[in-house]
């Protein structure tokens, strides 16, 4: 698991950045903390400090095209500039014991492509894996990713290659791996609306097929969301639930109701208590209501 991209600068001027982006779980292991940045020894400080916080790895991130992180010569805004990239590697790479990897686009646009080069850069400098989001930062989103990119970065490093883009089913996994050769795939945006991807993926290697989630799975999984957004007094909390109830409810009946309901409420309880009502009245058998609510108390 990774977390969401935390500023170094901020990690290392405000505390309350490291309270709300860099916290985990202890069943979380194991756990890697991506950074982005553009100075090499403030994102050498902030990976030590990540490795003080007992994570199991630490990424740097090159890849978000975000207009506001590539102003700063954050995420992919440093795809211009390979020399500074080197500096940086080579300065965390020195900073941390723990595993260093990096998640970079295939380049800043159709031109400028530098993937195979950053790629073998990399294992140069003793990073231990590169994940590739085959776009470039002029694609943001749009468009298809470029399989054949990762291909070709796996063919120029020995060391491990992990293929992001446009994983939606677990058949694109299985067709990404195929293709490409990679070692792992990264799963981003999916398992924000499909947090029950990495299930069917296993569910699909083993045997061919897989289950989508039914009514129970859907109420047990926005129930304990809920319950730790709330509990851990999450900045923004109300909007992620009315966010994430649109995704996890899409194929339940009546559901529409139920997101209305939601985008109504005023209250971060007021949206649990919506949810739990409308999915107590849809008469979920009591095993599956128990065990839901046996997964939020534990």
């Amino acid at each position: 698991m990774m977390t969401e991209f935390t500023s170094a600068d901020g990690v290392l001027r405000d505390r309350r950045v490291v309270g709300r982006y860099l916290q985990f779980y202890a069943d979380e292991h194991p756990i890697s903390a991506q950074l982005f940045g553009s100075d090499p020894a403030v994102l050498a400080d902030a990976a030590r400090l990540c490795e003080d916080l007992g994570f199991d790895l630490v990424d740097l991130n090159l890849g978000c095209p975000a207009k506001k992180v590539v102003k700063c010569n954050g995420g992919s805004g440093l795809l211009r500039d390979l020399p500074a990239i080197g500096r940086i590697f080579r300065a965390v790479r020195a900073a941390v014991r723990i595993p260093f990897t990096v998640k970079f686009r295939a380049g800043w646009s159709e031109q400028e492509i530098v993937c195979v080069e950053l790629a073998r850069m990399a294992e140069d400098c003793g990073l231990a894996a590169v994940a590739l989001h085959a776009r470039t930062r002029e694609q943001g989103y749009s468009g298809f990713a470029r399989w054949e990119w990762i291909a070709a970065v796996k063919a120029a490093v020995r060391i491990p290659v992990v293929g992001n883009g446009d994983i939606r089913r677990p058949e694109d996994a299985a067709a990404m791996v195929g293709q490409t050769g990679c070692d792992a795939v990264m799963i981003g945006r999916t398992a924000a609306s499909n947090p029950w991807i990495f299930r069917q993926i296993a569910e699909y290697s083993a045997r061919g097929c897989y289950e989508e989630p039914g009514e129970a799975d859907r109420y047990s999984m926005i129930r304990t969301y809920f319950e730790m957004l709330i509990a851990e007094e999450t900045p923004g909390a109300i909007g992620k639930m009315k966010q994430f109830v649109s995704w996890f409810t899409h194929g339940v009946p009546n559901s529409s109701g139920l997101r209305k309901a939601v985008y109504e409420a005023r209250s971060e309880r007021e949206v649990l208590e919506r949810v739990t009502a409308f999915f107590e009245g849809n008469a979920l058998p009591a095993a599956a209501h128990a065990a839901s609510l046996s997964a939020v108390l534990s």
